[in-house]
């Protein structure tokens, strides 16, 4: 017997489009939710724009269902389509004045879990389930008694943070005394081997792999059942990677910054604890590749706040001047790679205007189309997976994208480390040939960061 789903506002609110995720299942919607869905439609803020195409879509499925239907359900289908088997009802306030009251009436939240009360006490053979993103609403309807109360996690791709790829593979012991069985082949200055695949596990494009005896350091160029082809980089060559004057102080950053700096690899992933380096060698590694080499015209720095939306309208200035409190870890990063310069502040200012580094807000960022830039996407973990995809789709021809972020440090309301957009970017591009994710272990900001990421 297929399930009875009852929606939350903020499902809908986190994917647009999720009533097309239980096309097997039969789907209500409390008139609640269209009630939130109309009240928040017409804000300034982002969020709005996702409740519009909620409502859009729902228009959709009953644009031609009589009242009638409407109660009773129709069948939820997407733009025609055949083999969905579930139906989608709106509850009516009426139906739920009909229901025992466990809450009072007074808050959306509690109009939500009484009706979906009711539909269980109606449904008893049947499995019935409220889904919303709310913890502390599931906490109270879990109290009142609902039997089945669930998180939305269409697109949630792994059950376990712990379970998320890293982007290399450490080895115990030397990697050569492993390999029995190697092919290898010099193509201009790169060293290729081909060796079994079962050597390390799970391999991934662009995966690097590295022993703990710090003599070996390769990177996957190509897989299949049998075979594993990587690249040699060597250790110490790693290592000796640097950019604007930065050089890795370890092995996960000569990793990142092998990423950052090939013009063959447009998407570089950056995950890790606060003071790992994550913006600093993003930043050393932009003005690398703009002012020393030229590969890219400009720099595009942006980065989502939680309230930036209502606040940035207040500030004065620019657009650049009224992100700047936003993006203050970035003019941090800047001073310090020109912090020994004879003045400081004229450096910073000469190499911003010759980087063309631009501030810009993510609310900005749909529609555009970039071109030949490299783009820095600082604190994405606060991103959905939509959101991301929009700044993704962004990128045009010649233009690179960093994004980094630290998954304990998640300040959305609705967004857990394994339903953050960084964690669904990780796992979607990890078999993507023009993109890296590196993991950066360990904090070298200062002992005291790295006393206080290992004990508070």
């Amino acid at each position: 017997m297929s399930t009875l789903f009852i929606l939350d506002t903020n499902v809908l609110l986190h994917e647009p489009l999720a009533i097309y995720s239980f096309q097997e299942h039969d789907v209500v919607i409390p008139m609640t939710v269209l009630e939130e869905l109309d009240r928040i439609k017409d804000r300034q803020k982002d969020v709005a724009r996702d409740a519009r195409v909620a409502i859009r879509s729902l228009e959709d499925v009953f644009k031609d269902a009589s009242p009638e239907q409407i109660i009773k359900g129709v069948a939820l289908r997407r733009n025609g389509q055949e083999g969905a088997s579930g139906r989608i009802s709106i509850q009516t306030e009426q139906e739920l004045a009909k229901a025992n009251q466990s809450f009072s009436s007074d808050e959306p939240d509690n109009r939500i879990i009484n009706g979906a009360l009711h539909l269980q006490a109606l449904n008893p053979q049947r499995k019935v389930a409220l889904v919303t993103k709310d913890i502390n609403m599931r906490l109270k309807a879990k109290g009142a008694g609902m039997q089945h109360v669930e998180d939305y996690r269409t697109d949630q791709l792994i059950d376990d943070i712990s379970l998320l790829a890293k982007g290399f593979y450490e080895l115990e012991g030397s990697f050569w005394g492993r390999v029995k069985d190697c092919k290898s082949e010099t193509q201009g200055r790169e060293t290729l081997h081909t060796i079994p695949n079962g050597i390390i596990e799970s391999a991934h494009i662009n995966q690097y792999i590295v022993d703990d005896t710090q003599s070996f350091a390769a990177r996957v160029v190509a897989h299949n059942e049998k075979e594993l082809q990587i690249l040699d980089l060597g250790y110490e060559k790693l290592m000796s990677r640097h950019a604007w004057g930065v050089r890795p102080k370890n092995i996960y950053q000569g990793m990142a910054f092998d990423a950052l700096l090939d013009p063959n690899i447009d998407l570089v992933i950056l995950n890790g604890p606060a003071g790992s380096g994550k913006t600093l060698l993003a930043m050393a590694a932009a003005l690398e590749m703009v002012v020393e080499k030229g590969i890219y015209d400009k720099i595009i720095v942006t980065r989502n706040t939680p309230e930036i939306a209502e606040s940035i309208g207040f500030l004065p200035g620019t657009e650049e001047e009224k992100m700047a409190p936003w993006l203050a870890a970035i003019t941090d990063t800047l001073e310090v790679l020109h912090k020994h310069d004879e003045s400081m502040q004229s450096s910073m200012a000469y190499i911003m205007e010759k980087a063309n580094i631009q501030f810009k807000s993510v609310n900005f960022m749909r529609g555009r189309s970039i071109q030949h830039s490299l783009v820095f996407l600082d604190e994405c973990q606060n991103l959905t997976s939509s959101q991301l995809k929009t700044i993704i789709t962004r990128c045009g021809e010649g233009t690179k994208l960093v994004c980094c972020g630290n998954l304990s440090q998640i300040d959305s309301n609705y967004l857990t480390a394994v339903t953050s957009g960084l964690t669904y970017i990780v796992e979607r591009f990890k078999d993507f040939d023009g993109s890296a994710n590196v993991y950066l272990n360990g904090v070298v900001r200062s002992r005291l960061a790295s006393f206080a990421e290992a004990n508070l």
